[in-house]
């Protein structure tokens, strides 16, 4: 199944499905790195949306979460090579909380080439492209994400949560009178 078949693109002129890929970049190399690649002309895939961050070790697990929760359909992380790292630890602390992400994601039904982490030196342009574009391949060929029905019953759960919430007197109600 193509991915123009799962979006129900036909010759009615419907673009085809595109992945969405959120990248988070540390400055001091895979960003420096991108910034190379542009400067250099080197093209890679324009499906992916780079964030900046100062470290690798600086991505919150949230920030993974969020990015899929919010339509993303891959996540890369890209930081300097072990040994390299400008704050000393933080690409070993990036690859820590990789290997906890991993577990979470799996049990979310979200599938292993989604998600990646990468080292990229500041003079490594071409594999900044190399990466994205391999990345780009693997999740079209995966399709949308779209919501896990996971997602969806935890949204469900948080709704049902917040409306008895709303619904219950609060305290300052009863003190009020």
């Amino acid at each position: 199944m193509t991915a123009q078949t799962k979006l129900g693109a036909g010759p009615g002129g419907a673009r085809p499905w595109e992945p969405r890929l959120v990248a988070f970049f540390c400055n001091w190399c895979t960003y420096t790195a991108a910034d190379l690649a542009g400067v250099s002309r080197l093209r890679h895939a324009p499906n992916v949306r780079i964030v900046r961050v100062m470290c690798s070790g600086r991505v919150d697990p949230q920030f993974v979460l969020d990015a899929f929760a919010r339509g993303a359909d891959g996540v890369l992380i890209g930081g300097c090579h072990p040994g390299d790292c400008h704050y000393v630890e933080g690409n070993h602390k990036a690859l820590r909380r990789v290997q906890m992400l991993r577990r979470i994601l799996r049990e979310m039904g979200i599938e292993d080439d989604r998600f990646r982490l990468e080292w990229i030196s500041a003079s490594e342009g071409e594999k900044v492209k190399r990466v994205v574009d391999d990345m780009v391949a693997k999740v079209r060929a995966l399709g949308p994400l779209g919501l896990p029905r996971r997602f969806r019953e935890w949204d469900e759960e948080l709704e049902s949560q917040v409306a008895l919430a709303k619904a219950a007197p609060s305290e300052v109600d009863a003190h009020a009178g």
